[in-house]
């Protein structure tokens, strides 16, 4: 958090100049519209070579946040536009609870901290989490008796998608005209940030991993749509992420935007049970 804050101060000082921006495709919808993003570090573009300050409209960003936002404006230039990420956020004041309890330093919860200021006019809202939240689960699991590890996650899991089918509930009781489009996780231990783990580490982000996008998964219905990253190949390669192996470069950054303006224009396949990446 305190080189977010050094980085945040330098972003303020430059007025968030772009370095490299993304090809811009065409409108991907047109009519009002107006588009609330909930997230972490992702919704600023952490990672990328333009992030942002957190709450700021950042026109310029590299995030897929301000790339998806760039595009709706081009069909729409009274776009309304409200960015409610918040870097270290989690889901739930449960997962947010454990892992400060492990002094992980927590700052937020999507749920006590973002749901409520959902625009209720917003016409496309799009949601992504918990990468954190695996992580924060995953280290509450390294003090546990090896016995006691299964069961844990396993309840970590179905709280989670308890959670996040009451969140994604929220958003569409604030605005019901919605689309709300959800990215999905991918497996985390395939990410560059966990090649050092054990097996055994990377084998409880896998379950998480997995475990928490077939909670978001389920919340799939005419309203929600689902982006796919845990079966998508591109997600998997080096390029994808920055410097640090867990935050998407401005090529990830990139393919999460492309992902999501094509989820806003027409649904998605279903997301599936099943692939190699899992």
């Amino acid at each position: 958090m305190r080189g977010f804050l050094a980085a945040a101060a330098l972003l303020v000082s430059a007025g968030c100049d772009i370095l490299s921006k993304p090809t811009e495709p065409g409108p991907v919808v047109t009519g009002e519209v107006s588009y609330t993003a909930l997230g972490a570090s992702d919704a600023i573009g952490y990672g990328s070579s333009s992030p942002c300050v957190p709450f700021s409209p950042c026109p310029d960003g590299a995030g897929y946040v301000q790339i998806v936002a760039r595009r709706l404006r081009a069909a729409n230039p009274n776009l309304a536009f409200l960015n409610l990420g918040v870097p270290g956020a989690v889901l739930s004041r449960e997962i947010m609870t454990i892992g400060n309890t492990l002094g992980r330093g927590i700052p937020a919860n999507m749920i006590d901290g973002q749901l409520p200021f959902v625009a209720v006019g917003s016409t496309i809202v799009t949601v992504f989490s918990d990468a954190n939240g695996v992580n924060t689960i995953g280290a509450a699991l390294k003090p546990l008796a090896s016995s006691a590890r299964p069961a844990y996650a396993q309840t970590q899991v179905q709280n989670f998608a308890r959670d996040f089918l009451s969140f994604i509930s929220g958003i569409t009781a604030r605005a019901g005209g919605s689309t709300v489009v959800v990215l999905n996780l991918p497996n985390l231990a395939r990410l560059p940030y966990a090649a050092g783990y054990t097996e055994e580490e990377r084998s409880y982000l896998r379950q998480l991993s997995a475990g928490f996008s077939a909670g978001m998964n389920a919340t799939r219905s005419a309203k929600v749509r689902i982006v796919d990253l845990m079966c998508h190949a591109p997600v998997y390669q080096a390029a994808f992420y920055s410097s640090d192996g867990f935050h998407p470069s401005d090529y990830g950054y990139s393919v999460m935007a492309d992902l999501v303006s094509a989820a806003i224009a027409a649904p998605p396949a279903a997301p599936a049970a099943t692939c190699s990446f899992m």
